[in-house]
C-alpha cells in the first residue's frame, strides 16, 4: 500500500509542479498593454488625460525620433491654451476606447507683449515666438514638469485624467514620428508559488513513501526452508593471490543502500528550492491585505471653484528661473533681461538702482530675489488669464522673511514678480486657503472690504502724512506699524539737519502720495483680503531765497538721476515703497494691518 501512495504522491508532485511552473511561462499573460500613437508633421502632440488613463495604474511615454526630445505635462485646459496659436496633433480617445489623433489648427494669436526681448535669459526660451506662433516649449512656466532626451524619451507618469501630455522636439521641427503610451497590466500568479512549494513537499513525502514500502518489503520476509546439505567450507589462505575476492564485508552493503536513498532524497529537496527561487513576490497571494488609510481633516472646496493657478513645485521653479534671470539681469545691469522676469513697482526700482550703479561706482545692488525655503503659496483659482500668485519665502540666514506677488499676463507669458516687500518681524498672516485649492482674486473696486483695494495706497499715505490726524487713521492699526514710526522719524531728523545750515535759504516738504502701480489683492478665508499696493515719498527741497541756488554735490543719488548738480528751482526725490496690508471684510471689527513693506529710490528731478 505505500507504493501505492508514493505512486499517488509522486504524480499529484508532478501535476502541482507543472501547474505552477505552466502559470509563470506558457499561461502568464503580457506584462504591459501598448497604446501606439500615430502622427503626420505637426510640430506638437498633445495626448489627452483619457487616454492615459485609458488603462488604471501608472503610464509610461516613450518617444522616439531624430535630436533632442521633448515632452512635458499639466493641465489640459492650461495645454490646450498654450497652444491655441499653434497647429498640433490632438490624441483623444474614441467613443469605442480606440486611440484617435486629430489635426487641430490655430484658434488664436498671443499677444504683442507675450514676445521677449532678443536678449531673454536662457531660462525663459520657451517664450520665443515667430510669425507662424512656433516656440520652443522648454521652460514654459505652465508646465507642472517637463522632460529632455537625446533620441528616446522614456517618461514614467501617473497623472489623472485632468492633466494631458506634450510631445515635440523645438517647436518648429515636427513632433518625433513614434510615440507610444503603455501601462503595466496586472499578471500576478499568485498560486504558482503554493503550488510548486506543495508540489515538492508531496514529492518528498512520496520518496519517504517509497524508502519505507521497501523497508517494510524485506523486513516483512519469514524464515527461509532449509536447503541440501553444503559441502564443508575449506579455509581460505589469505596468503593465495587473490584471497581477497572471498571475503565478504557486512557494513558494504548497508552503507552502499544509505547512500543511494541520499541521493534520491536530496535532488528531489534541491530541485523544489530551485524552482522556488525564481518565484518572485507576485507568485504568492497576498493575506496581509490593502493598509486602512487614516482620516484626514476635510477640505471644503466652494462649488463652482476654478483650479489653482500653480502647484507648490510648480511656484518653487517659477521663483527659481525669476532669481536665475534677475541675477544675471542685475550683473549686467540690463533693464531689458530684468523686465522678462519682473513688473510693476519692483521693475521700476531695479531700473533706477542700475542706473545709479553706473554713475555711482560703489553703490550697492538691491538685495538678491529670495529662494531659500518656500513657506506659504497662495495661487489665485482661477482657468484663464491674467493670473495672480502670492508666496511667503524665509531666510535662515538673515531670519527674515519675504511676501511677494508674481502675475501672468496670458498663456505665452512668463510670471513676472510684480511686488516684493519684507516681512515685519512680529507679523502674524491671517487664515489663508491651502495652496491645492487656491484663492479668489478680490477686484480692485470691490466693495466687500472694509476699504477697496484701489483707494488703499491714497488712505495710508494720508496717515503718512498727517499721522493721528488723518481721517483714515483710525482705520488702520498703528501699534506694531514700524514702517510708519521710522517715516516719521527719519523726516523729523532730516528736516531738523536741513534747518540748521539752510532753513534761511531754502524749504524742505515730504509728501506721500498713491503710486502708479495698480492693487493686487487675494481673499483670505475670513472674507477679508491681502492687498499690495505702491505708495511714493516725495521729498521737495526749493529755494525761498531769490539769489540762492540748491546744489547736489553732496547727494550724488540726487546728482546722478537730475543729471544736474545745482537748481535755482529745486530738485524733487521720489522713493518707492512696495506695502502689503491685510484689509478685513465688511463687518468685522479688525482693523487694516501691515504686513511688510520695502522703500527703495525710485527717481530725482529737477522742478521746472
Amino acid at each position: 500500500m505505500r507504493f501505492v501512495w508514493a505512486v499517488a504522491a509522486f504524480v499529484l508532485a508532478a501535476v502541482m509542479i507543472g501547474g505552477g511552473i505552466a502559470q509563470r511561462t506558457v499561461f502568464q499573460g503580457p506584462k504591459t498593454e501598448t497604446a501606439t500613437i500615430s502622427a503626420e508633421q505637426a510640430p506638437y502632440i498633445l495626448i489627452d488625460g483619457a487616454v492615459l488613463n485609458k488603462l488604471p495604474g501608472s503610464q509610461t511615454l516613450r518617444a522616439e525620433g531624430d535630436g533632442t526630445i521633448f515632452a512635458s505635462y499639466g493641465r489640459t485646459a492650461d495645454m490646450k491654451a498654450w497652444l491655441a496659436d499653434s497647429a498640433y496633433e490632438a490624441v483623444t480617445l474614441g467613443t469605442d476606447g480606440q486611440v484617435v489623433t486629430t489635426d487641430t489648427e490655430p484658434e488664436a494669436a498671443p499677444a504683442a507683449s507675450s514676445s521677449p526681448s532678443p536678449s531673454a535669459s536662457p531660462t525663459d526660451s520657451s517664450q520665443t515666438t515667430t510669425a507662424t506662433a512656433q516656440r520652443s516649449p522648454v521652460g514654459s512656466d505652465l508646465w507642472l514638469d517637463e522632460f529632455q532626451q537625446d533620441g528616446v524619451l522614456i517618461a514614467p507618469l501617473q497623472l489623472p485624467d485632468t492633466m494631458s501630455v506634450l510631445v515635440a522636439t523645438d517647436g518648429t521641427a515636427p513632433a518625433p514620428s513614434q510615440v507610444s503610451v503603455s501601462w503595466a497590466v496586472g499578471n500576478a500568479t499568485p498560486w504558482a508559488g503554493p503550488l510548486i512549494l506543495g508540489g515538492g513537499i508531496l514529492m518528498v513525502v512520496g520518496v519517504i513513501l517509497y524508502i519505507l514500502g521497501i523497508r517494510h518489503v524485506r523486513r516483512s520476509r519469514g524464515p527461509r526452508r532449509k536447503g541440501l546439505p553444503m559441502p564443508v567450507t575449506e579455509p581460505i589462505d589469505l596468503a593465495v593471490e587473490g584471497a581477497d575476492k572471498g571475503v565478504i564485508s557486512a557494513g558494504t552493503r548497508q552503507r552502499a543502500l544509505t547512500r543511494r536513498r541520499a541521493f534520491t532524497v536530496v535532488p528531489v529537496v534541491a530541485v523544489s528550492a530551485l524552482l522556488l527561487s525564481g518565484c518572485s513576490a507576485d507568485s504568492w497571494p497576498d493575506f496581509a491585505g490593502s493598509p486602512t488609510p487614516s482620516p484626514t481633516q476635510s477640505v471644503i472646496v466652494p462649488e463652482g471653484q476654478k483650479p489653482p493657478a500653480v502647484t507648490t513645485a510648480q511656484a518653487d521653479r517659477i521663483l527659481t528661473r525669476i532669481a536665475q534671470t534677475v541675477a544675471d539681469a542685475d550683473g549686467k545691469r540690463d533693464e531689458t533681461l530684468a523686465s522678462s522676469r519682473l513688473d510693476g513697482a519692483v521693475l521700476a526700482e531695479r531700473a533706477t538702482n542700475y542706473k545709479l550703479r553706473g554713475g555711482i561706482p560703489d553703490f550697492a545692488s538691491l538685495a538678491a530675489i529670495p529662494t531659500s525655503s518656500l513657506r506659504i503659496v497662495l495661487p489665485q483659482a482661477v482657468d484663464g488669464w491674467p493670473r495672480t500668485v502670492m508666496a511667503v519665502v524665509d531666510d535662515a540666514a538673515d531670519k527674515t522673511a519675504s511676501i511677494m506677488l508674481l502675475t501672468q499676463k496670458d498663456a505665452w507669458s512668463p510670471y513676472k514678480l510684480s511686488y516684493l516687500s519684507t516681512l515685519e518681524a512680529a507679523t502674524q498672516m491671517p487664515d489663508l486657503a491651502a495652496e491645492y485649492v487656491g484663492a479668489s482674486q478680490v477686484p480692485p473696486d470691490s466693495s466687500f472690504l472694509v476699504m477697496a483695494p484701489e483707494e488703499l495706497a491714497a488712505a495710508y499715505a494720508d496717515v503718512l502724512n498727517k499721522g493721528a490726524d488723518s481721517a483714515y487713521a483710525s482705520q488702520f492699526v498703528a501699534e506694531g506699524d514700524q514702517f510708519r514710526a521710522s517715516i516719521a522719524a527719519d523726516r523729523q531728523k532730516r528736516l531738523d539737519s536741513f534747518n540748521q545750515t539752510a532753513a534761511s535759504t531754502g524749504s524742505l516738504t515730504f509728501e506721500s502720495t498713491a503710486g502708479s502701480q495698480a492693487p493686487l489683492a487675494l481673499a483670505t478665508l475670513e472674507s477679508g483680503a491681502i492687498v499690495a499696493v505702491n505708495v511714493n515719498e516725495i521729498d521737495t527741497v526749493k529755494p525761498t531765497n531769490a539769489d540762492a541756488v540748491i546744489k547736489a554735490n553732496n547727494n550724488a543719488m540726487v546728482k546722478t538721476l537730475a543729471g544736474a548738480e545745482q537748481s535755482s528751482t529745486g530738485f524733487t526725490t521720489t522713493y518707492s515703497d512696495q506695502l502689503f496690508f491685510y484689509v478685513p471684510g465688511q463687518g468685522s471689527t479688525e482693523k487694516i494691518r501691515l504686513l511688510g513693506y520695502s522703500s527703495n529710490p525710485l527717481d530725482a528731478k529737477v522742478i521746472p
